[in-house]
């Protein structure tokens, strides 16, 4: 069993068997989706009397898929999500087995808190607030916030198949995010279409904080190797704490890219 050291010298068992905290893909069938984007979608290939479906007499299953990452599932995505240079996740994300805290939040409106956001909260938003923040990852430590993963409530099954065109999300405020990115964490994940709000005139508010780049400025000069994974389900029996993760993406050379986060369970050594 693989054994994980931390820089205070505490040993940490790694458990075998990850836990998926991906949404499958299902091409044609019941998916998430936001912005009203067309549903991924798949069909057998057809040329020169050849027909990639094995069902209507073809040799093989050779199928085209359309899709969108941002837009149709769990995904990760990069800088380049908002620069001008056309900067990869493939190129920017550089590690492996990443030490992990994940965290369960409320969202809550913003008249209960004194948090801010650019352009102005409309009535009905729901934010993730940096009080919440801190009180959920002040009982962790930081050890482990390489990454930081965050469930939001309610969590019901229908989250895997949610269409953000008929409900609302819940978004990162600017001193929320601005606290994210004061931890250092390198990895954020979030069960939300975006870290920010879907319809927000394309400012992007909370995406230029996490990546810092000024708001207003596409042009990247020294890209981090910072990510943002959204749209991701975290099962009410995972449980809050601490884990390794494995944050798998498909080798596009993109700003975004289908993603499949595992997370790894840790136990302390005796």
């Amino acid at each position: 069993m693989l054994t994980l050291t931390t820089d205070s010298g505490k040993k940490y068992r790694v458990r075998p068997k990850p836990l998926d905290i991906s949404i499958p893909l299902h091409f044609n069938g019941p998916q998430p989706n936001s912005y009203g984007v067309p549903f991924a979608q798949s069909h057998a290939f057809e040329g020169g009397g050849f027909v990639g479906d094995v069902r209507r007499g073809g040799s093989c299953n050779f199928e085209v898929y359309t899709f969108i990452p941002h837009c149709n599932g769990t995904h990760t995505e990069c800088v380049g999500h908002i620069t001008r240079d056309r900067i990869s996740i493939h190129e920017r994300l550089k590690d492996s087995l990443i030490p992990a805290t994940l965290i369960t939040i409320m969202p809550r409106s913003p008249h209960e808190v004194p948090d801010t956001y650019n352009p102005e909260f409309n009535p009905d938003d729901l934010i993730i607030d940096r009080i919440s923040l801190e009180k959920a990852v002040t009982s962790t430590g930081n050890e482990f916030l390489s990454a930081l993963i965050i469930r939001t409530l309610p969590n019901p099954e229908d989250k895997q198949f949610r269409d953000y065109t008929q409900h609302s999300a819940p978004f990162f405020s600017i001193e929320a995010m601005s606290y994210v990115r004061s931890l250092g964490v390198k990895h954020l994940l979030i069960d939300t279409p975006s870290v920010d709000r879907m319809l927000d005139e394309g400012k992007l508010t909370a995406h230029h904080i996490y990546f810092e780049i000024p708001a207003g400025k596409n042009k990247e000069t020294q890209p981090v190797d910072y990510t943002i994974t959204e749209f991701i389900r975290v099962p009410d029996e995972i449980t809050d704490g601490i884990y390794l993760l494995n944050l798998q993406v498909a080798p596009f050379m993109s700003d975004a890219s289908p993603s499949r986060p595992q997370l790894y369970p840790l136990s302390i050594e005796d």
